[in-house]
Protein backbone atom coordinates (compact mmCIF):
# COMPACT_ATOMS: atom_id res chain seq x y z
CA UNK A 1 0.00 0.00 0.00
CA UNK A 2 1.36 3.43 -0.99
CA UNK A 3 2.20 5.88 1.75
CA UNK A 4 0.81 8.77 -0.32
CA UNK A 5 -1.70 8.88 -3.16
CA UNK A 6 -0.55 10.19 -6.52
CA UNK A 7 -2.53 13.40 -6.03
CA UNK A 8 -0.99 14.00 -2.61
CA UNK A 9 2.50 13.40 -3.97
CA UNK A 10 1.72 15.98 -6.64
CA UNK A 11 0.65 18.48 -3.96
CA UNK A 12 4.00 18.02 -2.25
CA UNK A 13 5.87 18.36 -5.56
CA UNK A 14 3.99 21.58 -6.34
CA UNK A 15 4.89 22.94 -2.90
CA UNK A 16 8.59 22.24 -3.52
CA UNK A 17 8.49 23.97 -6.92
CA UNK A 18 6.70 27.00 -5.43
CA UNK A 19 9.13 27.26 -2.50
CA UNK A 20 12.22 26.92 -4.70
CA UNK A 21 10.96 29.62 -7.09
CA UNK A 22 11.64 32.15 -4.31
CA UNK A 23 15.13 31.01 -3.37
CA UNK A 24 18.41 29.72 -4.72
CA UNK A 25 18.22 26.91 -2.15
CA UNK A 26 17.22 23.33 -2.88
CA UNK A 27 14.59 21.38 -0.92
CA UNK A 28 14.36 17.59 -0.96
CA UNK A 29 11.57 15.71 0.83
CA UNK A 30 12.10 12.04 1.72
CA UNK A 31 9.78 9.66 3.55
CA UNK A 32 10.76 6.12 4.59
CA UNK A 33 8.41 3.39 5.78
CA UNK A 34 11.10 2.34 8.24
CA UNK A 35 14.78 3.03 8.84
CA UNK A 36 15.52 -0.55 9.88
CA UNK A 37 13.68 -3.85 9.89
CA UNK A 38 14.74 -4.47 13.53
CA UNK A 39 14.53 -8.21 12.86
CA UNK A 40 17.12 -8.87 15.53
CA UNK A 41 14.74 -7.72 18.28
CA UNK A 42 12.17 -10.58 18.06
CA UNK A 43 14.96 -13.19 17.90
CA UNK A 44 16.73 -11.61 20.88
CA UNK A 45 13.67 -11.44 23.13
CA UNK A 46 12.37 -14.86 22.09
CA UNK A 47 15.79 -16.39 22.78
CA UNK A 48 16.12 -14.73 26.20
CA UNK A 49 12.65 -15.89 27.23
CA UNK A 50 13.29 -19.43 25.97
CA UNK A 51 16.55 -19.59 27.91
CA UNK A 52 14.69 -18.79 31.14
CA UNK A 53 12.01 -21.47 30.63
CA UNK A 54 13.99 -24.60 31.71
CA UNK A 55 15.22 -23.38 35.11
CA UNK A 56 12.00 -23.55 37.16
CA UNK A 57 11.14 -26.86 35.49
CA UNK A 58 14.54 -28.33 36.31
CA UNK A 59 14.33 -27.15 39.94
CA UNK A 60 10.68 -27.85 40.75
CA UNK A 61 9.69 -30.77 38.48
CA UNK A 62 10.90 -34.23 37.48
CA UNK A 63 10.30 -33.65 33.80
CA UNK A 64 12.71 -35.44 31.46
CA UNK A 65 15.22 -33.10 29.86
CA UNK A 66 13.87 -33.93 26.39
CA UNK A 67 10.43 -32.62 27.45
CA UNK A 68 11.97 -29.45 28.85
CA UNK A 69 13.99 -28.93 25.69
CA UNK A 70 10.88 -29.45 23.57
CA UNK A 71 8.93 -26.89 25.59
CA UNK A 72 11.84 -24.47 25.36
CA UNK A 73 11.90 -24.77 21.58
CA UNK A 74 8.12 -24.41 21.36
CA UNK A 75 8.16 -21.25 23.49
CA UNK A 76 10.88 -19.77 21.29
CA UNK A 77 8.99 -20.49 18.04
CA UNK A 78 5.62 -19.25 19.30
CA UNK A 79 7.05 -16.09 20.81
CA UNK A 80 9.14 -15.39 17.72
CA UNK A 81 6.15 -15.73 15.40
CA UNK A 82 4.17 -13.27 17.53
CA UNK A 83 6.95 -10.73 17.98
CA UNK A 84 7.73 -10.67 14.26
CA UNK A 85 4.46 -8.78 13.72
CA UNK A 86 5.57 -5.27 12.75
CA UNK A 87 3.92 -3.15 15.47
CA UNK A 88 5.14 -5.52 18.20
CA UNK A 89 8.59 -5.69 16.64
CA UNK A 90 8.92 -1.90 16.68
CA UNK A 91 7.63 -1.78 20.27
CA UNK A 92 10.49 -4.04 21.40
CA UNK A 93 13.11 -1.48 20.37
CA UNK A 94 13.84 1.43 22.75
CA UNK A 95 12.98 4.88 21.37
CA UNK A 96 16.59 6.05 21.74
CA UNK A 97 17.76 3.27 19.40
CA UNK A 98 14.99 3.98 16.90
CA UNK A 99 15.87 7.69 16.94
CA UNK A 100 19.56 6.97 16.34
CA UNK A 101 18.71 4.57 13.53
CA UNK A 102 16.37 7.05 11.85
CA UNK A 103 18.91 9.87 12.23
CA UNK A 104 21.55 7.70 10.58
CA UNK A 105 19.15 6.99 7.71
CA UNK A 106 18.48 10.71 7.36
CA UNK A 107 22.20 11.45 7.12
CA UNK A 108 22.57 8.69 4.54
CA UNK A 109 19.78 10.25 2.49
CA UNK A 110 21.37 13.69 2.74
CA UNK A 111 24.39 12.23 0.96
CA UNK A 112 22.47 9.86 -1.33
CA UNK A 113 20.29 12.68 -2.66
CA UNK A 114 23.41 14.82 -3.32
CA UNK A 115 22.32 17.64 -1.04
CA UNK A 116 25.96 18.20 -0.14
CA UNK A 117 26.89 18.93 -3.75
CA UNK A 118 24.63 21.91 -4.53
CA UNK A 119 26.40 24.93 -6.00
CA UNK A 120 25.94 27.23 -2.99
CA UNK A 121 25.79 24.47 -0.35
CA UNK A 122 22.16 25.49 0.23
CA UNK A 123 20.42 22.10 0.23
CA UNK A 124 17.79 21.18 2.84
CA UNK A 125 16.50 17.68 3.54
CA UNK A 126 13.07 17.11 5.08
CA UNK A 127 13.12 13.51 6.30
CA UNK A 128 10.38 11.40 7.89
CA UNK A 129 10.64 7.77 8.97
CA UNK A 130 7.13 6.45 9.59
CA UNK A 131 7.81 3.34 11.70
CA UNK A 132 10.01 5.27 14.12
CA UNK A 133 7.65 8.28 14.16
CA UNK A 134 10.73 10.36 13.48
CA UNK A 135 11.14 13.63 11.60
CA UNK A 136 14.25 15.70 10.97
CA UNK A 137 15.44 18.64 8.89
CA UNK A 138 19.09 18.63 7.82
CA UNK A 139 20.54 21.76 6.22
CA UNK A 140 23.87 22.18 4.44
CA UNK A 141 26.65 24.35 5.82
CA UNK A 142 25.69 27.72 4.31
CA UNK A 143 22.15 27.47 5.63
CA UNK A 144 23.25 26.25 9.05
CA UNK A 145 25.34 29.39 9.39
CA UNK A 146 22.26 31.62 8.99
CA UNK A 147 19.29 29.65 10.33
CA UNK A 148 19.40 28.58 14.02
CA UNK A 149 18.75 24.94 14.84
CA UNK A 150 15.87 26.04 17.05
CA UNK A 151 13.99 27.24 13.96
CA UNK A 152 14.28 23.80 12.37
CA UNK A 153 13.21 22.10 15.59
CA UNK A 154 10.08 24.24 15.75
CA UNK A 155 9.19 23.26 12.20
CA UNK A 156 9.94 19.58 12.86
CA UNK A 157 7.74 19.61 15.96
CA UNK A 158 4.87 21.03 13.91
CA UNK A 159 5.47 18.45 11.15
CA UNK A 160 5.42 15.56 13.61
CA UNK A 161 2.26 16.88 15.23
CA UNK A 162 0.47 17.22 11.90
CA UNK A 163 1.46 13.71 10.84
CA UNK A 164 0.30 12.44 14.23
CA UNK A 165 -3.13 13.90 13.48
CA UNK A 166 -3.30 11.81 10.30
CA UNK A 167 -2.51 14.64 7.88
CA UNK A 168 0.94 13.77 6.49
CA UNK A 169 0.46 15.59 3.19
CA UNK A 170 -0.58 18.81 4.93
CA UNK A 171 2.41 18.38 7.22
CA UNK A 172 4.86 18.08 4.35
CA UNK A 173 3.33 20.97 2.38
CA UNK A 174 3.34 23.29 5.40
CA UNK A 175 6.90 22.28 6.30
CA UNK A 176 8.12 22.90 2.75
CA UNK A 177 6.51 26.34 2.80
CA UNK A 178 8.13 27.20 6.14
CA UNK A 179 11.54 25.97 5.02
CA UNK A 180 11.13 27.94 1.79
CA UNK A 181 10.41 31.12 3.74
CA UNK A 182 13.65 30.76 5.69
CA UNK A 183 15.63 30.09 2.52
CA UNK A 184 14.05 33.02 0.69
CA UNK A 185 15.17 35.45 3.42
CA UNK A 186 18.85 34.52 3.25
CA UNK A 187 19.18 32.95 -0.20
CA UNK A 188 17.11 34.82 -2.79
CA UNK A 189 16.99 33.53 -6.39
CA UNK A 190 20.14 34.19 -8.41
CA UNK A 191 20.56 35.04 -12.07
CA UNK A 192 21.94 31.56 -12.66
CA UNK A 193 19.90 29.28 -10.44
CA UNK A 194 19.86 25.73 -11.83
CA UNK A 195 17.38 23.25 -10.41
CA UNK A 196 19.88 20.62 -9.30
CA UNK A 197 17.77 18.21 -7.26
CA UNK A 198 14.41 16.38 -7.57
CA UNK A 199 11.23 18.39 -6.97
CA UNK A 200 9.07 15.44 -5.95
CA UNK A 201 8.53 13.43 -2.78
CA UNK A 202 11.03 10.56 -2.58
CA UNK A 203 9.45 7.49 -0.99
CA UNK A 204 11.78 4.82 0.34
CA UNK A 205 10.34 1.32 0.70
CA UNK A 206 11.34 -1.16 3.39
CA UNK A 207 14.97 -2.19 3.46
CA UNK A 208 14.59 -5.92 2.90
CA UNK A 209 10.93 -6.75 3.16
CA UNK A 210 7.81 -6.48 1.05
CA UNK A 211 4.35 -5.49 2.27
Amino acid sequence: MALFSQSNEQRIANAIVAAESKTSGEIVAVVARESSSYLYAPFLWAAITALLVPWPLIVFTWWPLIWIFGLQLLVFLILLSVLLIRPLRYALVPKSIKDRTAHRRAMEQFLAQNLHTTTGRTGVLIFVSVAERYAEIIADTEIDAKVPDQEWQTIVHHLAGTIGKGKPTDGFVDTIERVGEHLAKSFPPGTADPNELPDHLIVLDELNESD
